[in-house]
């Protein structure tokens, strides 16, 4: 189960918020920005394999630019003030209820449909 935050701003995994990619960015460049990341987490893969050093570090700075590019690092995208809880537990964090709330409510549905 993926949640999404009701502000959009991050993804839980495994009960941890990760920011999430800008929604405002137009869907051309998204898709351009998320293929450039998918290439670069292959190079990654290939250079981890061939135990290539210098090859592996370029591959890692291309991953990480392009988080950047979609937001998911760097400077936040949202430009209300919020701090940043980017890896944050999200029982940790103002969302804490809200999770809590969805899990229940994950909990229940999954449950019922047994």
């Amino acid at each position: 189960m993926t949640l999404t935050t009701p502000d959009q701003r991050y993804i839980i995994v495994k009960g941890r918020l990760w920011r999430a990619a800008n929604p405002n960015l137009p869907a051309d460049v998204k898709d351009q920005l998320v293929h450039d990341l998918m290439d670069a987490r292959r190079a990654v893969k290939v250079a981890q394999n061939t135990k290539a050093p210098v090859a592996l570090k370029q591959a890692r700075r291309a991953v990480n630019t392009a988080k950047i590019a979609l937001g998911e690092r760097g400077q936040v995208w949202w430009t209300d003030g919020a701090p940043d809880y980017n890896r944050h537990l999200a029982k940790n964090t103002p969302y804490a209820a809200w999770f809590a709330q969805a899990l229940k409510e994950h909990s229940a549905a999954g449950s019922s449909s047994s």
